[in-house]
């Protein structure tokens, strides 16, 4: 295997993955084996789809997940596009025969990963899992009731999922602000087999819409682009409905009602 040449000063720039299930503490002692069965099931099965030998990637057991360093020779488009729809697809069949769906958070992230005898460890690895476990990830899955989520890193979104390619959409994914350990980072979110999600009605706490110019969070969710703390960097999102505008640097020459009259006269002026 690739990895044993490696020493553990030594870092090489991989694809790191984690893999989260949801709810796993509602699942009791009897019913974790079979949770874990499955994970591991699926996993294997879209490895295999996609053409990506199991001994080709190192693979850490989570309990209730799994981390995955995949290593530079394997193309990261192919774990992005043709590997999360296998992925998808073999859990969305299972889940129509368990009597528990299992609901799966998943997160990438390319960057330096360090090896050793115990492991993977750097702080790509550390995105990588503060994506999957973000507030952001599990309340998006439990509000969707879906059975995936897939969370990238900002230069992993801007680098490979942007540009597009088989099995990848760049329209489907929505970006947002959360806060992880480390600090604010942008991420970008997408439900497989669905339009982007809708991040603007989140609200689990630690999510801030980033709604950049042309994203789809600002043109799904009809937000404009417009300053936060005085900083004019676009980060904060105002959202306008059917009855309602938004002004910005105006000035009014004369009184002006804004809104409906209801349950009141007409009179003219």
């Amino acid at each position: 295997m690739e990895h044993d040449a490696l020493d553990a000063g030594e870092a090489r720039y991989e694809l790191v993955i984690s893999v989260d299930a949801r709810g796993s503490g509602q699942y009791s002692d009897a019913e974790k084996p079979l949770m874990r069965r499955q994970i591991y099931e699926v996993l294997e099965t879209a490895f295999a789809q996609a053409g990506v030998g199991r001994n080709a990637v190192h693979l850490e057991d989570r309990g209730d997940g799994v981390l995955i360093s995949v290593p530079g020779r394997i193309a990261v488009a192919r774990l992005l596009g043709l590997w999360m729809t296998e992925l998808h697809e073999k859990l969305r069949l299972d889940n129509r025969r368990e009597g528990r769906p299992l609901g799966l958070r998943v997160a990438m992230h390319v960057g330096p990963v360090r090896h050793d005898s115990e492991g993977i460890c750097g702080d790509a690895v550390n995105l990588a899992c503060g994506l999957a476990d973000s507030s952001v990830a599990r309340h998006l899955l439990e509000r969707e009731q879906a059975d995936l989520v897939l969370t990238v890193s900002e230069s992993l979104y801007r680098e490979v999922v942007a540009p597009g390619g088989k099995f990848i959409d760049p329209d489907r994914f929505a970006p947002a602000r959360i806060t992880l350990k480390g600090g604010e980072v942008t991420a970008w979110f997408q439900l497989p087999g669905r339009p982007a999600p809708a991040l603007g009605q989140t609200t689990a706490p630690g999510i801030s819409t980033t709604a950049a110019s042309g994203s789809p969070a600002a043109e799904e969710d009809g937000y404009e682009d417009g300053e936060r703390d005085g900083d004019g960097d676009g980060a904060a999102a105002y959202r306008a409905g059917r009855d309602m505008n938004v002004f910005r640097d105006t000035t009014f020459e004369r009184s002006v009602h804004i809104g409906h009259n209801i349950g009141t006269d007409r009179r003219k002026d």
